[in-house]
């Protein structure tokens, strides 16, 4: 092999690794405990982008986990702890085309029956929703969002996911308890 495609070997395994080292890391503190959660900025860079304005403006500090599915989603980071929902920033495009899929323990954007309708709030998949995955452009099938995995602190997921759910305002699935979104906030990269 000669040196210069080694060269080109050893900077491309560099640039690979520093891309993936590159992936924000994020710290979800709830009543319930912490969730630690890596952002996937290469496949869903609005997305990501979007979710760490809200991180670092201070957006979910005092939110709740407000819909509540087992065996389908934990839902929060719209609405503050008396059930009022929270002034969002504009709506962003759906990147759900990116080729991630919504599998058990991956973070997804939520959002209204528009396919780029999503603002602030996300989900937690605690199944293999594959039917919440891009199969086209067409309304109706342009799936939701996968911007992150959970790597730390699943088994919290799955004690908010366990909660008892009931009717509250307009909604249903909603926790008889308050589970509060204490904050979120950007782990520093080493």
């Amino acid at each position: 092999m000669n040196k210069l495609v080694k060269l080109f070997i050893i900077l491309f395994l560099l640039i690979s690794q520093t891309a993936l080292a590159a992936n924000p890391k994020v710290k979800i503190e709830t009543s319930e405990g912490v969730i630690e959660v890596e952002l996937l900025s290469e496949k869903s860079p609005i997305t990501v982008r979007n979710f760490l304005s809200y991180v670092d403006s201070g957006f979910y500090d005092g939110t709740i986990f407000h819909r509540v599915i087992p065996n389908f989603m934990v839902q929060g980071g719209g609405f503050n702890k008396k059930f009022e929902k929270k002034q969002t920033n504009k709506a962003i495009k759906n990147e759900a085309d990116n080729n991630l899929v919504n599998i058990k323990g991956t973070i997804a954007m939520a959002r209204t029956s528009e396919p780029h309708s999503a603002t602030a709030q996300f989900f937690i998949n605690t199944n293999n929703n594959y039917f919440l995955n891009h199969r086209s452009k067409n309304y109706k099938e342009w799936g939701y969002t996968v911007f992150g995995k959970v790597t730390k602190g699943y088994d919290i997921v799955e004690k908010i996911e366990s909660v008892k759910t009931g009717r509250r305002k307009h909604m249903k699935d909603v926790p008889s308890k308050t589970i509060e979104i204490i904050k979120i906030t950007q782990i520093t990269q080493k």
